[in-house]
């Protein structure tokens, strides 16, 4: 399915995201941010206690939250939700919306290189 946004100048086909190594959940260290309506809807598709999902899969920074990370490797990291073997995101049906609205961030549309090298499925 091919994706457009009258905000950003390029496409996205969603199909070539079974073709990628999950480039959008895997890379230098950052924040998946994540508010409190999603975490509790993430907590009731994973079936657990929202302080559960706190305790084990979330870190604090000031008055918000980001989903944790593994460490794969120098400077290389996963989203703690990321499938390693099968190259797909876990929770993909309760993502946050920072995940859900990729790649349409505003970061890109001032830095369309750096998606083209992350993101084979973007169409100029």
């Amino acid at each position: 399915m091919i994706l457009e946004h009258k905000n950003y100048s390029f496409k996205f086909d969603s199909t070539a995201c079974s073709s990628c190594a999950g480039n959008c959940c895997i890379g230098e260290s950052g924040f998946i941010w994540i508010t409190i309506e999603e975490i509790e809807r993430l907590a009731k598709y994973l079936k657990i206690p929202v302080k559960d999902l706190f305790d084990n899969y979330l870190v604090k920074y000031d008055y918000k939250f980001s989903i944790k990370e593994k460490q794969l490797g120098d400077n290389n990291y996963a989203c703690i939700f990321f499938d390693l073997v099968k190259k797909q995101c876990s929770i993909y049906d309760a993502r946050p919306s920072q995940c859900r609205t990729f790649p349409f961030w505003e970061y890109f549309k001032n830095n369309m290189e750096e998606l083209k090298k992350e993101c084979p499925a973007i169409i100029e």
